[in-house]
């Protein structure tokens, strides 16, 4: 099983380094034991752009989607075998990343 794992914050500032640290050595983590697929930080919500051409008249417009006062900081993307060991994971990686994460299964394509 795929998890998206957002993980939520309510500045825009990088973490210290000390936490930066603690997001390291979870990460060396989740790749030794084959949990690592992908990761990332995201900019600002102020750098985003959203687009709409659900009507064929493209409509785009810069900032966020949604005003608010958390946004989507980052993310990672788990490869797990059950959703108890993908929560035991967000457990540790909220820790590791003093945020409060968002975890949510990818939905599996039919065959």
């Amino acid at each position: 099983m795929k998890y998206l794992v957002s993980v939520l914050h309510n500045s825009p500032e990088l973490a210290p380094d000390d936490e930066m640290a603690g997001i390291d050595v979870f990460n060396d983590k989740l790749v030794a034991d084959g949990h690592y697929v992908l990761a990332g930080g995201l900019a600002a919500p102020s750098t985003a752009t959203v687009i709409d051409n659900r009507r064929d008249v493209g409509i785009v417009t810069d900032g966020p989607f949604l005003e608010s006062k958390e946004f989507i900081a980052g993310f990672w993307v788990w490869q797990v075998a059950d959703h108890e060991t993908a929560v035991a994971l967000a457990v540790e990686g909220s820790k590791a990343c003093n945020r409060r994460l968002e975890l949510r299964a990818l939905l599996e394509l039919p065959s």
